[in-house]
């Protein structure tokens, strides 16, 4: 597996495994299956619901785990210093482990500063060995960046290629922030694995669309996180390695971009107060 270094030296997966819209019933077998398919980074958050069975399917895998990238993120009604402390320990416990690789604060709002210093200090503590953010625009991005000790490692946003971030990814790069894709399929919107271009392309290398996708993302220096409850399709979703897309194609793609999200902004007020005021059992 290829891997990217991280800001502080840690390297990281290029593809993990996300378990997003999975069902808790459902995940701890969809891990093990990802697992046993050859993926060693495994992404979920609190708000999910299922780190108890993302921590079961690892305690039972056998993998060391010295071996696995674990991330898991902060949920906006944990916000605040000594909430998020608790936050974190409660994963933790969840997930049954005695550390995280990664810990992302999962929106930008509500106390993030208090949030972040709980975080440096589980860094500091090492507890997690990388911290980072999740939903962040470049604005806030740069805020928390100037304001405190520790640049997040990572910053995962949607990006797909309808949305595909270039600008953000370049700011990112410049501070030394890894971005990582949420959404890589942007859960199928505008026709994405019929779309004309990106099937002529799959068609001239013998893929399928979304490893297409994938390998476009992986190529521009995004990680990826795909999700998948078919363990042909996430052993599909790995298998990204044995081609390359041409400069040609690597254009046709860009040229689909809308610059703008299919899901939500999240700077539009009224999704800000959705989501800022939105807690773990909503």
């Amino acid at each position: 597996m290829q891997t990217v270094t991280l800001n502080n030296g840690i390297e990281m997966p290029v593809v993990g495994f996300g378990v997003y819209q999975i069902p808790p019933e459902q995940t701890e077998q969809a891990v093990t299956d990802a697992l046993a398919a050859g993926y060693r980074s495994l992404d979920t958050a609190a708000s999910y619901g299922n780190e108890e069975a993302v921590g079961r399917a690892i305690g039972s895998s056998g993998i060391p785990r010295e071996d696995l990238f674990v991330t898991t993120k902060l949920w906006v009604s944990d916000a605040g210093e000594d909430k998020a402390r608790r936050a974190f320990d409660t994963s933790l416990r969840k997930l049954g482990l005695d550390h995280l690789d990664l810990y992302l604060i999962h929106q930008p709002y509500g106390d993030v500063y208090g949030s972040w210093r709980a975080m440096e200090s589980l860094h500091e503590e090492g507890l997690v060995r990388a911290i980072g953010v999740s939903n962040f625009h470049a604005d806030r991005l740069v805020d928390l960046i100037d304001h405190n000790e520790i640049t997040p490692a990572v910053n995962q946003v949607e990006t797909h290629p309808f949305f595909q971030r270039t600008a953000d990814q370049e700011l990112m790069r410049e501070r030394g922030v890894q971005i990582e894709s949420w959404g890589p399929f942007a859960e199928g919107r505008n026709h994405l694995f019929t779309d004309p271009r990106l099937s002529e392309i799959a068609d001239g290398h013998g893929k399928s669309v979304a490893q297409v996708v994938l390998r476009w993302l992986v190529q521009r220096g995004v990680v990826v996180i795909p999700k998948s409850v078919r363990a042909e399709r996430m052993a599909e979703n790995l298998d990204l390695f044995d081609f390359e897309l041409t400069d040609d194609q690597m254009r046709t793609i860009a040229a689909m971009d809308t610059g703008a999200s299919l899901f939500f902004d999240h700077r539009d007020p009224a999704m800000v107060s959705r989501l800022g005021n939105a807690t773990l059992d909503s």
